[in-house]
């Protein structure tokens, strides 16, 4: 029997798809949500420390070995809004098990690969199924828990969220380092496998009452378009000048098919993919402006970390994988901390700490120098970067869903997801941009004063130096951004809130 739960404005249907379904505590909710969650961020990251030796084993240069990370965000970031509003009109449940499907495969075959060819494919696919994995584990939370538990749980999956970077450093370095770098792909397999199972056996079906209403193909394909145009655009410039033409023909087209899309949205379609009443919510677009700058910062300490440990400080596989492993603690502490104080302080104040946080943890990182420790020179700031972290996630997930609808919640979701990866993308490839022109143009100038090894480390530390000035400085714009945000957002004042029945209807059967 069909349970109708009425919100004011939409109606979301709780349905038993299947007889073997049984009932679960919301503590396995939230673990079906987390490990998918945790699986989705671990992949951006996991690769970096093994890309070397992938790039040597299947023939690959530098430059193209990138792009076996460069595959998957942008088919991660192009496809996430699609994913996210597929929830929402096609049941959590199914999406759920569609993008796990996807993605678990798809690391079966990364990890087959027998040439570069075959590993950017078997990554872009990859990246397709964690842009319709992610935003239904942050939905499956949001219409699952409600009141004092909703932040709770968020804290918890932004948690694992965060921590999935860092944790990807550790793991892809004890994987490399001590099995073989294909293992990076093959122990997604189990976690995949039992996912789906426990998914599968227990996680209720639910989705709106418009779930008979065709997705937006043309708003999807113009979006998906412009935004993997952008990244690809910008991800060029690795290879390419600003102003040569095939990066500005890309970015140019990226331009017209957003424009496109937006008109499209506005004006044309009946059913959009992005309905733009959902920016009515100041919370939700000032959380995703603040999750662009964040997601831009965060994502690329990952990478420049990684090359300083292996490349400067001379730092095997698994060495460099440990080196992570006080970060990982870091964004878990952090999490943990702002989930607890969310009710009592509100959203602003977590977001106003988090960001002054990281501007001073990537200010003091880029006065790092070729002979810098890491106990007496890293690890206190990077600590205090991923510390950051671990406060901001939570806020920004429950600022971002605390006015929406929660059978829009999907789409709220996807577009988080969208602004942190896309955020990710462009600052990880303006900086690698950014940091590789300051390390020529270091070489050029002090070629003569050094002996080579010596130089070739400086013009390094320079080149990363630069890029992190540059991310405190958008740490210190996220800071100002959310002196825009509701000072109530998220605070137990603001609880009595008209989508919390549809929340905890949902839950209701667990």
């Amino acid at each position: 029997m069909r349970v109708h739960v009425t919100h004011p404005t939409r109606t979301l249907l709780p349905m038993s798809s299947t007889t073997t379904q049984r009932h679960a505590p919301d503590w396995l909710i939230l673990s079906i949500a987390c490990v998918a969650q945790f699986m989705v961020v671990l992949d951006v990251s996991v690769v970096n420390v093994a890309l070397p030796h992938m790039g040597h084993d299947l023939h690959l240069s530098e430059n193209k070995a990138q792009w076996i990370i460069n595959a998957y965000v942008l088919t991660f970031a192009g496809f996430l809004l699609l994913g996210g509003r597929a929830a929402d009109l096609f049941g959590r449940r199914k999406v759920y098990l569609l993008g796990i499907a996807v993605f678990t495969v798809a690391s079966i075959g990364a990890g087959f690969a027998q040439n570069g060819s075959e590993m950017i494919i078997a990554r872009a696919v990859q990246g397709l199924g964690g842009a319709i994995l992610s935003p239904a584990t942050l939905t499956i939370i949001v219409t699952t828990f409600a009141g004092p538990r909703l932040p709770k749980a968020i804290g918890a999956w932004s948690a694992v969220a965060g921590a999935g970077g860092a944790v990807g450093g550790l793991a892809g370095g004890l994987l490399t380092g001590l099995a073989n770098w294909r293992w990076v792909f093959f122990v997604n397999v189990p976690f995949g496998i039992v996912a789906a199972t426990v998914a599968a056996r227990y996680l209720q079906e639910q989705r709106n009452r418009d779930a008979t209403v065709k997705l937006d193909v043309t708003g999807a394909v113009l979006v998906t378009g412009g935004l993997s145009a952008l990244i690809y655009g910008v991800v060029n410039t690795t290879s390419s000048s600003w102003t040569s033409s095939s990066t500005l023909s890309w970015l140019i087209g990226s331009a017209v098919l957003l424009i496109g899309f937006i008109f499209w949205e506005a004006r044309v379609a009946s059913h959009p993919l992005v309905p733009f009443r959902i920016f009515h919510s100041r919370p939700l677009t000032i959380a995703n402006i603040v999750m662009v700058l964040a997601g831009g910062a965060f994502f690329a300490m990952w990478y420049f970390l990684t090359y300083y440990f292996q490349n400067i400080l001379g730092y095997g596989a698994v060495r460099a994988g440990f080196a992570f492993l006080p970060m990982a603690i870091g964004i878990i502490v952090g999490a943990q901390l702002s989930s607890r104080l969310l009710v009592k302080v509100g959203v602003r104040p977590l977001l106003l700490v988090g960001a002054a946080f990281a501007t001073l943890g990537f200010f003091w990182l880029s006065l790092i120098t070729p002979t810098s420790s890491y106990w007496g020179n890293l690890l206190t700031p990077a600590f205090l970067c991923s510390f950051a972290m671990g406060l901001l996630f939570a806020p920004l997930a429950m600022a971002a869903t605390a006015k929406v609808d929660r059978a829009d919640a999907g789409l709220a979701s996807g577009i988080l997801n969208t602004a942190r990866q896309v955020g990710g993308s462009l600052s990880l490839a303006i900086l690698g941009t950014v940091a590789y022109d300051r390390t020529v143009a270091y070489v050029r100038t002090a070629s003569q004063k050094h002996s080579p090894l010596n130089l070739q480390k400086l013009a390094y530390v320079t080149g990363y130096n630069r890029a992190f000035q540059i991310s405190a400085c958008i740490a210190l714009a996220a800071f100002f951004v959310s002196l825009a945000l509701p000072a109530k957002v998220g605070h137990h004042s603001s609880h009595a809130q008209p989508a919390e029945p549809a929340a905890a209807a949902a839950g209701s059967g667990h």
